[in-house]
């Protein structure tokens, strides 16, 4: 059976029924998604509300999220195959390690890619937008969100923008309006109908680095007769959110603070989308910096005042609002589900589930389900280091987590190593490496590698234990039954290239390039929740 994850939100269990109290509607806790879906976006379609977040050098690229109480997600695919903006998306060699923001050296594009995408519904289609900052601003635009998606469009050819979101007005005129990469101004273009072009070069409609520093990520909204334009302030892990608000789309924009740290814990509210429920219910979802966990999604009510948002718990005194722990679920319409995200793989289907995005584009001649049915083979590739492997297969750390996958290495070879890893800048991960004929299990962070026994079987399983500490413990099993630790706890890369640490599964090798080629056959990857605090 697949490993089963429920969501870490809480689902919400109606209270007892009194003698003459109807029952209480069910509550959600926050995180909503304890995954770092980052720089959130969402839309309503009907009853069903989708999602986007930025995948930055991650392919598949801009992850498709549906729900239908705003609460519990999954996710049905993604709007971009393949990242085909630039060679350095396919990793060609030579490599050199960098954690360097958007730069191709060595051939690699770490932390370019997509950045904040937005979505929206006009006239029967989707329409996602997004910037890469080496490359310019793309959309993309599809009749259903499952897909398939129309082919990139350049909209802007430009690098260095930033954060772009349509809207289309009540007489069909559409309009962008983007930043510029280090957070502001915000600029406003007039596009043609069809949202594929910019008309004209731009205006600058808000630029304040006194009051509103670090302004980025703008959201744009129509209510009342007022345009709105939510975006955040203040950077990631400090910042917060601000409401700026005209009668005249080219402005001048007033604004205030609708969502601010206040007296809780959470430091950095902001960024993300709204939506409003059949109801009339206002909802806004926005990540909040976690470190290694990433940009995590909080789910915060929206209330109004004097054509104003105000959003979570109002503060005393203030016109803005403060983050919620808990509240009652939305008034969708739809009762709470249970639809989580996906996490476990046995390996069975004819395709990769939609949890999964490789490191930068496949070699897709060194990787198949199809080889050997009910496995996941990897070939592995030429690199140093695995921050330089190709075909490193990933997904989205959700939260605390036990993870564990049965690997056969019958099929390696000397100079190949192969296993499971907690992936980032400074990597670490638990697998065998194979030299002159010898298997040994091995530990490595951060590129020492550390060996231990030598193993005389055909497949071992590896585990990786998450904490909130945000550390990881690792260890391996022979029989399945028994596992030995390995090592001491290590530190999970702490947040870079934009995104947090992620499980995966490789396999590279040091041999010579001429030498023959091995492969690690996965049977299966399970995922266990931990407790959170």
């Amino acid at each position: 059976m697949k490993g089963a994850l429920l969501s870490l939100a809480a689902i919400g269990l109606l209270a007892p029924m009194t003698s003459a109290a109807a029952p209480e509607r069910a509550t959600y806790s926050n995180p909503i998604l304890f995954a770092d879906y980052s720089d959130p976006d969402m839309s309503r379609v009907g009853r069903d509300y989708y999602m986007v977040a930025s995948s930055f050098h991650f392919s598949p690229g801009i992850p498709i999220l549906k729900s239908r109480d705003l609460v519990h997600w999954t996710i049905i695919g993604h709007v971009l195959p393949k990242l085909d903006f630039a060679p350095e998306y396919d990793m060609p060699g030579p490599h050199m390690l960098t954690d360097k923001i958007s730069k191709p050296v060595g051939g690699t594009r770490y932390a370019g890619g997509v950045w904040a995408p937005s979505i929206r519904h006009h006239e029967g289609r989707f329409y996602v937008y997004w910037a890469t900052p080496d490359e310019g601003i793309f959309m993309s635009t599809a009749a259903r969100a499952e897909g398939p998606w129309a082919k990139p469009i350049k909209v802007i050819d430009q690098p260095l923008l930033e954060d772009p979101c349509p809207i289309w007005d009540d007489d069909g005129q559409a309009w962008l309006v983007h930043s510029r990469h280090g957070a502001g101004p915000l600029i406003l273009h007039k596009m043609s109908a069809d949202g594929t072009r910019v008309l004209d070069a731009g205006t600058v409609i808000v630029e304040d680095k006194a009051n509103l520093p670090i302004l980025e990520g703008p959201k744009f909204y129509k209510r009342n007769g007022y345009y709105y334009i939510f975006a955040p302030i203040g950077g990631v892990e400090k910042g917060s959110q601000v409401a700026l608000r005209s009668r005249d789309i080219r402005g001048p924009y007033e604004w205030r603070v609708v969502l601010e740290q206040g007296s809780t814990k959470l430091e950095g509210p902001h960024q993300g989308g709204w939506v409003e429920t059949p109801s009339g219910q206002g909802w806004f979802a926005h990540f909040n910096s976690t470190g290694a966990f990433g940009r995590i999604v909080h789910l915060q009510p929206v209330s109004w005042v004097d054509d104003w948002p105000v959003m979570g718990d109002p503060i005393p005194g203030k016109t803005s609002g403060q983050p919620v722990a808990a509240h009652a679920m939305p008034d969708t319409g739809t009762a709470p589900t249970s639809d989580r995200l996906q996490d476990s793989d046995e390996f069975t289907a004819r395709t990769l589930g939609p949890q999964w995005e490789w490191n930068h584009n496949p070699d897709n001649t060194a990787w198949s389900l199809a080889r050997r049915p009910g496995y996941l083979r990897l070939t592995a590739g030429h690199a140093e280091h695995l921050v330089t492997a190709r075909n490193t297969l990933t997904q989205i750390l959700q939260g605390p987590s036990r993870i564990t996958t049965r690997i056969d290495i019958s099929g390696m070879k000397d100079g190949q190593r192969g296993g499971l890893s907690l992936f980032g800048v400074r990597p670490s991960w638990i697998g065998v490496v194979r030299d002159k004929g010898i298997a040994r299990i091995t530990l490595a962070s951060e590129g020492d590698e550390t060996p231990g026994p030598t193993i005389a079987a055909k497949a071992l399983q590896l585990r990786a234990e998450i904490g909130t500490g945000q550390t990881v413990r690792y260890s391996y099993s022979l029989d399945g039954k028994a596992f030995t630790p390995m090592g001491d706890a290590i530190q999970l890369a702490r947040f870079s290239w934009w995104k947090g640490s992620r499980p995966a599964l490789f396999t590279f090798t040091r041999a010579a390039p001429d030498a023959q080629r091995g492969w690690i056959d996965a049977d299966w990857f399970r995922v266990e929740p931990l407790p959170a605090d």
